[in-house]
């Protein structure tokens, strides 16, 4: 099985203690359908810095900055991709982008 990274973009957070509340049960519920497969299920990220080729740091992310990662296996990335669309990121305006990692 492969190895990849579901890396969250934007999205947002409630504003009720409530609406949180469900939010992180939702985002737990999700991970915990994930099962073996669940590598690592990530953190949210918070301040983020770009460096340049040339060496140059910058503030932030370009225009939609990183926010979350996690890891899975699977066999393919469609397995990864039919996961990642019931991902709770999604209900809040956020993207994910989803990258098979290579043996070194």
């Amino acid at each position: 099985m492969a190895k990849y990274v579901l890396a969250y973009h934007g999205g947002g957070m409630p504003e009720t203690e409530e609406e949180q509340a469900r939010l992180m049960q939702a985002w737990s519920d999700w991970l915990g359908s994930a099962g073996e497969k669940l590598i690592d299920g990530g953190a949210p990220i918070g301040q983020t810095k770009s460096v340049a080729s040339d060496g140059a740091v910058s503030d932030g992310g370009g225009e939609n900055p990183m926010t979350g990662y996690s890891l899975v296996s699977a066999d393919s990335i469609d397995e990864v991709l039919a996961f990642a669309k019931s991902s709770p990121h999604l209900g809040s305006g956020g993207t994910i982008r989803v990258g098979e990692t290579i043996e070194m």
